[in-house]
């Protein structure tokens, strides 16, 4: 049974820090907008 509490204990601490990691992008990294520009072909405005 010590195993297993081990086990979950790994598996607990893992999560947390790949928590803290997504949480860490999600507010302290701030993409930079920028303009983009798609190119549509003509055919794709026939109808066929």
């Amino acid at each position: 049974m010590p195993s297993l509490f081990r086990f979950l204990t790994v598996v607990a601490v893992i999560g947390g820090i790949v928590y803290g990691v997504v949480f860490a992008l999600a507010n302290f990294v701030n993409p930079k907008p920028r303009e983009m520009t798609v190119t549509i072909p003509p055919d794709k405005f026939l109808k066929k």
